[in-house]
């Protein structure tokens, strides 16, 4: 995947790799055989997701024998975008039932020196030769150059990265054979990776070029949004930019109507957008898309009462079942679940617990003396304490340090503001998976009544965690005022 805006809405929303045929097909066998020179692993793997809200993957492995051969089948029910799989190595692969592909490659360089034969070769080759002209090259992805630009010149790199694309595309048609399904994919492709880039070029740039503000667009930069059949174009179905332009396409409408992913009720609206807005095969998936963005940063009885309505949508019950698990998953980490509860030792030898700070807006810091990040945050935390001193909120900095004594250390020499506590046992303290922790630092910030109110608030450095913070004070009050006026209803 390219380092574009097209891998980057990731940051913007939660991401989807899916293939879906867009209509009624005969389930039918693919059949793979190949070889690997210079073999470095014993297995070889294709990778298909068939349920695009179901983060499981249908993997189908293959052993490698003496002769780096190799030779598997697996099933589809139509056209499918998967993965290549060799060790760390991945290759983009488009199949569709009744493809018979022959793959050979280094086993030391797989996506450098992957060839295809058979049917179902043409596209396969096409993709690699895209991957290599355009993927990998930086000039014509978002990142790291292209982002700085302002409207017209970032305007002109997406025409002209269009337009080379397009003529790519061309000169393949005109050269091989191609089936009507995999045509409508490669353009998809080529049309909503323009239309995502676009669309989500404001707020990407002003994630990444920290130095200067939000860009004011243009009264004409959003022109191209009212062709309508961008939003409802079933022929694009296989293509994952697709759907990833829709669900920012909806978060992009919900903001032009005024609503913040800070405001309690922004992925109800988002569910009402799609739900209102769009059709055909694609509605379900979207809503579904905007119901496991609820499931992690929006207000967990909201959550299921938009999942309770979304059975009503799937009446074959293909995608409830799936979002109903995820919403088992993420509900305890959902805004007005209530934190974990902990009592652990502070610097000075006291013992705290989170209950003690009922009542106080809680501002929740994991961090570790030899996390590099962590220690770069410690300056920007002294001056975010000083910022809210006498306020009614509190820092809680709990560290995750087996070494006691290099923590105690570091936090009396410092001086650090807010209340000082360590977890025992570091990165194997039960705390650790009470807050589901992968890594440090990790914040949280917490509503008055002990409820989460952000499980990924602003960093300690960031500019907009003074504001942020400063529009947080008496949320959990908001929250529960619009679910009793949603119960009044």
């Amino acid at each position: 995947m390219s380092y574009s805006i097209r891998f980057l809405a990731g940051w913007l929303l939660a991401a989807g790799l899916t293939a879906l045929s867009s209509g009624a097909q005969a389930q039918g066998t693919v059949t793979l055989t190949g070889k690997v020179s210079g073999r470095t692993n014993d297995t070889i793997a294709v990778s298909v997701r068939e349920n695009p809200l179901d983060p499981k993957e249908q993997i189908t492995y293959a052993r490698l024998d003496d002769k780096g051969e190799f030779r598997m089948a697996l099933k589809l029910d139509g056209p499918a975008r998967a993965d290549l799989v060799y060790g760390d190595d991945v290759a983009d692969l488009f199949l569709e039932p009744g493809d018979a592909l022959d793959i050979r490659f280094r086993g030391s360089n797989m996506a450098g020196s992957v060839r295809y034969k058979g049917k179902g070769a043409d596209a396969n080759t096409y993709l690699t030769d895209v991957t290599e002209q355009f993927i990998e090259n930086d000039g014509f992805q978002a990142l790291p150059d292209n982002i700085m630009l302002y409207e017209p010149g970032f305007l002109s790199f997406l025409d002209y990265r269009r337009k080379e694309e397009s003529k790519f595309l061309k000169n393949a048609l005109e050269d091989n054979k191609f089936s009507e399904a995999f045509r409508q994919y490669a353009k998809a492709e080529i049309d909503y990776s323009y239309a995502n880039d676009r669309l989500t070029f404001p707020d990407l740039r002003e994630q990444v070029v920290a130095t200067e503000g939000r860009l004011k667009m243009s009264p004409t930069f959003y022109e191209f949004l009212n062709d309508k059949s961008l939003t409802n174009n079933a022929q694009a179905m296989q293509s994952e930019m697709y759907q990833e332009f829709l669900l920012n396409y909806v978060h992009y409408l919900a903001n032009s109507n005024g609503k913040l992913r800070t405001h309690p009720d922004f992925y109800q609206a988002c569910y009402d957008i799609a739900k209102n807005q769009l059709s055909g095969p694609v509605r379900p998936i979207i809503m579904g898309r905007v119901l496991q963005e609820s499931f992690r940063f929006g207000h967990v009885k909201q959550s299921a009462a938009m999942l309770a309505d979304f059975r009503t949508i799937d009446t074959k019950n293909r995608y409830a079942p799936v979002l109903q698990q995820d919403f088992d998953t993420h509900k305890a980490f959902a805004i007005g679940a209530p934190a974990p509860e902990f009592r652990l030792q502070t610097v000075n030898g006291d013992s705290v617990s989170l209950r003690d700070f009922r009542g106080k807006l809680v501002y929740l810091n994991f961090w570790r003396t030899t996390s590099g990040l962590s220690l770069r945050d410690l300056p920007y935390a002294a001056d975010l304490a000083k910022k809210f001193e006498g306020k009614n909120i509190v820092f809680i900095n709990i560290a995750l340090d087996e070494n006691e004594g290099a923590w105690k250390q570091l936090v009396t020499s410092k001086r650090l503001p807010g209340v000082q506590a360590r977890a025992a046992g570091g990165m194997r303290s039960p705390i650790l998976r009470a807050y589901a922790l992968d890594d440090v630092p990790a914040y949280f910030l917490l509503a008055e009544d002990g409820t989460f109110l952000n499980t990924k608030p602003k960093r300690l450095s960031s500019r907009a965690a003074v504001d942020e913070i400063k529009e947080s004070f008496g949320k959990a009050s908001t929250y529960t005022s619009l679910l009793s006026n949603e119960t009044a209803k």
